[in-house]
């Protein structure tokens, strides 16, 4: 992480940052109820269920409240 950022968005944010870490929870729902029947682990992941290849970490700017991966900030915090 140790990069500046800067929100793409409103473009004066350097400094004000939520950071939402995301971790994936492999379930299976009751499709009647939506409660949850099975819950799948890395060890035993079900066959039928694609496991999540999403960012680890996404951020949301403190001042307008867009959300994007981390990336995008701290490319458009490398620019003056």
């Amino acid at each position: 992480m140790n990069v500046p950022y800067r929100c793409p968005n409103c473009r004066t944010n350097r400094s004000r940052f939520n950071l939402i870490r995301q971790v994936p929870q492999a379930v299976k729902l009751d499709p009647g109820t939506g409660a949850i029947m099975e819950e799948y682990t890395a060890d035993q992941p079900s066959p039928f269920q694609i496991p999540y290849k999403g960012p680890e970490l996404k951020i949301q700017c403190g001042v307008c409240g867009l959300i994007e991966d981390e990336l995008t900030f701290a490319k458009f915090g490398e620019q003056a």
